[in-house]
């Protein structure tokens, strides 16, 4: 019988050797949840106090069901900022201008924030099952909040032609998510275990932004945010996708304890073993698209190969998917590489 234990979560983040190589997945579908559970709950999130405890007891139960360690889960600050959605909506940016900028509502957005989620960080804390921890907390990094009221183009032209406002959006939400991480790890910061939050960087040959540009006005900002981390004892991951070896030496600097994401197509995963596993712990491993594609791998032998390697040369290391399991992941698949890395364990 499997019985969890969030330390091998904790000392894979902390590059150091588990009992046992712990499964992680950044983000699992609730959809992907009820086909495999045969329970229809996901609706449940965006209901009543009693609708979200009903909710969080299933999708907190299905990760030692399916032989995890800790139960992933992230609120994001994104949603809450208004006139957000240009990231993943394609959304006109609402700050396009210094006018724009000096009256957009930033004190506000802390107490949004907990407004909306606290009441599903309890219910995720009332239903965590014995012997685990969440690992999670307040999703998006800067980048991605400056772009989701910007505008990833728009935010290219007020580089352009406001150099100062552009340095200035990357402080201030610097100053918003670190105001909101400082409360949400006084009121919920014993229920994680690891923090960790998503920014992806990068694409499939570069940064999205210059590397000069990341290293002077994003990673300073990190360093606030995992100075918090560790200030309460946890260690801080980092999950980013794309190609972002150019700066890996400067977000190691800054104190990230771990590394999350990775795509075969921009990098064999054992690059990341190699460069950097003497240094920080490395989750994931599985590149998505060979959990989809069930016609040109053989996920089995895949997944055997990827865990042998983990085996082999990582020292702090977890076992997942190299991006997330979002719903259009076939459940087989998924269930198919969860039984291969139990059988290997």
């Amino acid at each position: 019988m499997f019985v969890p234990d969030y330390r091998n979560v904790v000392n894979a983040a902390k590059n150091q050797k588990s009992a046992r190589i712990p499964l992680y997945e950044h983000i699992i579908s609730p959809l992907i949840m009820e086909k495999i559970q045969g329970k229809r709950f996901a609706a449940l999130m965006d209901g009543g106090f009693s609708d979200k405890l009903e909710f969080f007891r299933h999708y907190n139960q299905f990760f030692p069901d399916m032989g995890y360690d800790t139960v992933s889960f992230e609120c994001t600050a994104g949603t809450v900022m208004p006139g957000s959605g240009s990231l993943g909506g394609h959304k006109e940016g609402v700050i396009k201008t210094r006018r724009d900028f000096d009256e957009y509502p930033w004190d506000a957005i802390p107490n949004l924030y907990f407004e909306r989620y606290r009441d599903l960080f309890r219910a995720f804390g009332e239903t965590m099952p014995e012997g685990m921890r969440g690992i999670g907390g307040v999703g998006n990094g800067v980048f991605e909040c400056v772009q989701d009221i910007t505008g990833f183009q728009n935010l290219c032209y007020i580089k352009a032609d406001d150099e100062d406002l552009y340095r200035e959006l990357f402080v201030k939400v610097g100053d918003m998510l670190t105001a909101i991480w400082d409360r949400f790890l006084g009121e919920f910061g014993d229920l994680f275990c690891v923090c960790r939050f998503g920014d992806d960087l990068g694409f499939k040959s570069n940064t999205l932004l210059s590397a000069g540009d990341i290293r002077e006005l994003v990673i300073p900002q990190y360093r606030r945010v995992i100075s918090l981390v560790h200030q309460s004892g946890k260690p801080f991951l980092l999950h980013s996708c794309g190609c972002i070896f150019d700066v890996m030496e400067d977000l190691i600097g800054a104190g990230i304890d771990a590394k999350h994401s990775n795509e075969d197509v921009i990098s064999p995963y054992s690059r990341w073993i190699d460069q950097y596993g003497s240094r920080i712990g490395n989750f994931g491993g599985l590149d998505t698209d060979v959990l989809c594609d069930s016609n040109l791998v053989d996920l089995v032998s895949y997944t055997t190969e990827v865990y042998r390697l983990l085996e082999a040369k990582g020292r702090g290391a977890a076992i997942g998917s190299g991006n997330s399991i979002p719903d259009y992941v076939s459940p087989e698949r998924y269930c198919l590489m969860l039984e291969t890395v139990r059988r290997l364990r």
